[in-house]
């Protein structure tokens, strides 16, 4: 069984991401979204929330997707994992940049792990995390941009 790796922050999670994991089921037998701490993203939603949101939104493609919490290194988390693939996906090209260094880096920590970059759909080439946050901050619909789940959970009193 070929298994990927989706790591993110997933803060919330979009179409945009969704459509990721879909397609990515088309090159892969599984994957696992795993959702990763970070110190310079400074998530307000704690991570087993994320977690629990992310399963209920992507409940719809079974057992072939896992969503997973991590706070290690990604190559160790991968290895840990029995894989060594991880997915990717690029919007525009400050994401190539920033993704590119980021392989280049786990590369040198594991010769062994192999990315796999998807570019966005043009549907959803647009969509961030941050922004989808920064419009349900201001009390913006974000029904286009989102499951219904994220939206009743950004949208609780």
């Amino acid at each position: 069984m070929r298994t990927v790796i989706y790591p993110g922050s997933f803060n919330p999670i979009t179409n945009g991401h969704t459509d990721l994991v879909r397609r990515a089921l088309r090159l892969f037998d599984h994957v696992v979204v795993a959702i990763g701490t970070s110190a310079q993203k400074d998530p307000k939603v704690d991570l087993a929330d994320r977690v629990a949101l992310c399963e209920e939104v992507l409940t719809e493609y079974g057992d072939r997707v896992t969503v997973d919490g991590f706070n290690t290194l990604l190559v160790d988390y991968a290895r840990s994992k029995g894989t060594r693939f991880i997915l990717r996906g690029l919007r525009n090209m400050m994401d190539f940049d920033y993704e590119f260094q980021m392989a280049e880096m786990n590369q040198s920590l594991d010769p062994d792990i192999e990315y796999v970059f998807l570019p966005t759909s043009t549907e959803t080439s647009f969509i961030s995390s941050s922004l989808v946050r920064e419009i349900a901050n201001l009390g913006g619909d974000i029904s286009k941009f989102v499951h219904p789940a994220v939206v009743k959970a950004y949208h609780r009193p």
